[in-house]
């Protein structure tokens, strides 16, 4: 379905389907790169990996037709980066298991995942030379850690372009609400007129609300996903214990060391690698069926939406014609009535913001046991849209803001439609309630101070509460033009 909110933005450039992709090779290129670091595999087979990984050209939608035999395209792709680098090393690079590291005769069933040729969606596959470095592609891993790795890639990529364009949001709404600080207009309850505020702080509070999404998003520290078959690290742990032990078991069943304290710390230093490599966060311990991580960033992402929802509701409203007091620079343009400026921009970012909790509500369901069976399958496509839809309302919000039209005039007669209505409040204060209320209804203007009755006499400490916003607003500035992207 066409979503002309993310339609040609960044946001949907880094979570297209080849995005995705390449972010499970790279993925398998961490892994082979992070265990060549700590001497688990041979460092020109990581090599090779990396390069064929960074080389392979798969058609997605192929994939995704494979992958239905085993509900996840990790599978069927580590079939085909397997052949690509069995392809690529020549039939001449069969070494000994000494020569190419502990993996090169164990059953293809260690690694946690199934022989080349035996795995669901594969290719027909070969039987390929013991120690050849297709082995050691997705040694130690099992589907959900690159799924998952990959899926954080994204989203951290994602995130970056929605902060870069909150960024620029929130800086157009300081310079409306600097600008308009002192600029009197009704506020609104419950679509009524209320009592007499400035442009300025409405502005600032659309921005207070970017400023704490933007924060939001910013905190995010999101982590890679390495577990192997079930969090247990088991296959990282036993390769570490034979490469220790010198040698590698030959047949199945074969004597194998009993992973110990200093194994274990080697295979969680894979780990740590590993997330270097991809530069996320090295996560204390899998997270395969504890899934708060991406629960956490639909809800950021969610609030970011919401923020730009708000700011897009109030654009719609004060551009109606009765009201008159903003509009778009966007052409608005009906298939009917020649004569309307619709607020386009605005409809697309309130309209991606009503979706996105929608979508956000699917991630981090609880799974069963150590994986979950439809929960983390039910998170791919969600999440995509969650990134997608905010950062197209992000994006568009800017161009929004940027050519946003304010009528200080329209505001002011406005305001003056409800003459005395408007400081009914102020007068309560001065004469007491019922007093005014007998005021109001006499026919003719009120027998008191016309000072008292200048809507831009009765602002409260709306002008000093734009000055405190644009304080919080300056050093967020600061730092984010100092932070690295």
């Amino acid at each position: 379905m066409l979503a002309p909110v993310r339609a040609g933005t960044r946001a949907e450039g880094v979570t297209s389907d080849q995005a995705w992709l390449r972010a499970m090779l790279e993925a398998e290129a961490a892994l082979a790169r992070a265990q060549a670091r700590a001497g688990l595999i041979p460092g020109e087979a990581a090599e090779l990996i990396a390069r064929t990984a960074a080389g392979l050209v798969v058609d997605v939608a192929d994939l995704a037709r494979r992958a239905r035999d085993s509900a996840n395209p990790v599978v069927p792709l580590v079939s085909d980066l397997r052949e690509a680098v069995r392809n690529a090393a020549g039939p001449g690079d069969g070494r000994s298991a000494g020569d190419i590291g502990p993996s090169a005769g164990k059953p293809a069933g260690d690694t946690g995942e199934s022989a080349a040729g035996d795995e669901p969606g594969s290719r027909a596959g070969r039987v390929e030379p013991p120690g050849g470095p297709a082995r050691l592609v997705h040694l130690g891993a099992t589907s959900q850690d690159i799924m998952d790795s990959a899926a954080m890639l994204v989203a951290t990529r994602a995130v970056a372009v929605i902060v870069a364009d909150l960024d620029e949001a929130t800086r157009v709404l300081a310079d409306l609400a600097r600008r308009h600080r002192d600029t009197p207009m009704a506020a609104r309850t419950l679509g009524q007129q209320a009592v007499p505020t400035t442009f300025g702080l409405k502005a600032a509070g659309w921005l207070m609300g970017l400023l704490r999404a933007r924060d939001r998003l910013r905190a995010l520290r999101l982590p890679a996903q390495l577990g192997g078959a079930a969090g247990t690290l088991a296959a990282l742990t036993e390769h570490e214990a034979l490469r220790h032990q010198g040698r590698a078991p030959t047949r199945p069943g074969a004597e194998s060391a009993r992973p110990d304290l200093e194994t274990a710390s080697a295979a969680l230093r894979v780990v740590r690698l590993y997330a270097e490599e991809l530069g996320l966060a090295a996560p204390p311990a899998p997270w395969h069926a504890e899934r708060s991580v991406v629960a956490e960033l639909g809800s950021a992402l969610a609030a970011a939406a919401s923020a730009l929802g708000k700011v897009a509701t109030d654009i719609v409203w004060l551009a109606q014609t009765e009201v008159g007091e903003v509009a778009e620079s966007s052409k608005g343009r009906s298939s009917a009535m020649p004569h309307k400026r619709n607020p386009a921009l605005s409809v697309l970012v309130r309209a991606a913001s009503l979706q996105v909790p929608a979508y956000a509500s699917v991630l981090g369901a609880a799974g069963e046991h150590e994986r979950a069976a439809g929960a983390w399958q039910a998170e791919w496509l969600p999440l995509r849209e969650c990134l997608r839809l905010t950062g197209g309302a992000a994006e568009t919000a800017v161009e929004l803001l940027a050519g946003l039209k304010v009528f200080p005039d329209r505001m002011r007669a406005n305001a003056d439609l409800t003459g005395a209505m408007l400081v009914s409040e102020r007068l309560s204060v001065h004469y007491g309630r019922d007093a005014v209320e007998r005021i109001l209804r006499d026919d003719g203007p009120p027998e008191v101070p016309g000072e008292l009755l200048d809507p831009a006499q009765y602002l409260g400490a709306a002008p000093e509460l734009v000055d405190r916003i644009l304080a919080v607003h300056r050093p967020a500035a600061h730092q984010s033009k100092e932070e690295p992207r």
